[in-house]
């Protein structure tokens, strides 16, 4: 049974802010209110909202956090910002109700919903450079660490679609739960994790002839992300909760309480701190991993969705 932890929010000011190297910042999509809020993790405040097209949901940056893309579902296109100045350089036109986006240090890859596409981005251009047929309602990618796959949720398949990024084509299809959404890989892209909105479930894909392990959750899950150590932190947006995976394991060890409809997700680079995106709340939730607690709450714009750190 996952132990359920109840602990009293701290002040802000309780964060150890002072331990993160300058310009970790996370950027939190807005859905309601067309912006993006940037949270700067040492100096523990908002420093920045941006505003993006309309209805942005989805975040995703460079590896070298230089760039962050922002997916604006009702505008059919993406917001490209400079993570220094906070600034839209380019906006892209991409297909329709855009959700998703993970790039690499050349190209960005952007699910669209109502299209059945991963459209590509030029990262040195800002130009869209192909469109790859995949399943049914994509919905969230995810680039392996040498960027040549992207892995891609189809939410009305229940299927994972591999892409070779080296030719832009579909070579794999692999089912997973029902209605799947967020998709994240391990550390070395060892292991694969989906969460199953439909069934609540986190499928769990290893290595060609290993086992698939399927990881009973909270409701709804939608969101997620894993650290360095291999611990998946899922967001159960049915139940306000968040689920903790250690991925050895492959079992839930503890349940995270946080705010109104929990969505987006996103590890600290040292792994000290978890991120969560509450909808419903308008807020962010920061989960401390040492102790499995939220220990702040951040507000941020009106119907926050996609989270992302840049490094």
């Amino acid at each position: 049974m996952a132990l359920l932890v109840v602990l009293a929010l701290l002040p802000l000011a309780a964060l150890p802010a002072a331990a993160y190297p300058p310009r970790v910042q996370v950027f939190v999509a807005n859905t309601d209110s067309d912006n993006v809020t940037v949270y700067d993790t040492r100096l523990g405040e908002v420093t920045a909202t941006v505003p993006v097209g309309d209805g942005p949901v989805g975040v995703g940056s460079t590896p070298d956090g230089d760039l962050v893309y922002i997916t604006n579902e009702r505008a059919n296109s993406v917001s490209v910002i400079d993570a220094l100045s906070h600034e839209v350089v380019a906006t892209v036109p991409v297909g329709a109700h855009p959700y998703g986006v993970d790039a690499t240090a050349t190209h960005a890859y952007v699910t669209n919903y109502d299209s059945d596409t991963v459209t590509v981005i030029d990262v040195a251009t800002q130009q869209p450079v192909g469109e790859i047929p995949v399943g049914r309602a994509p919905h969230t990618p995810v680039v392996s660490p040498d960027g040549t796959l992207v892995y891609v949720t189809n939410n009305d398949d229940s299927s994972v679609s591999v892409i070779d990024a080296t030719t832009n084509s579909v070579i794999n299809t692999i089912p997973v739960g029902r209605f799947p959404a967020g998709i994240a890989l391990g550390p070395g892209g060892h292991r694969l994790y989906v969460a199953n909105t439909g069934d609540n479930s986190v499928t769990v894909i290893s290595a060609p002839g290993e086992p698939v392990v399927t990881v009973p959750v909270g409701k709804a899950p939608i969101g997620l992300s894993v650290t360095p150590q291999d611990v998946v932190y899922v967001a159960n947006t049915g139940d306000d909760a968040v689920s903790v995976i250690h991925g050895d394991s492959a079992a839930v060890s503890a349940t995270v309480p946080v705010e109104q409809r929990p969505e987006g997700v996103a590890a600290s680079p040292d792994a000290r701190f978890v991120y969560v995106t509450n909808n419903a709340a308008n807020t962010l939730s920061v989960i401390d991993t040492s102790s499995a607690s939220p220990v702040a709450t951040i507000p941020v714009g009106q119907g926050p969705e996609g989270v992302a750190m840049t490094p």
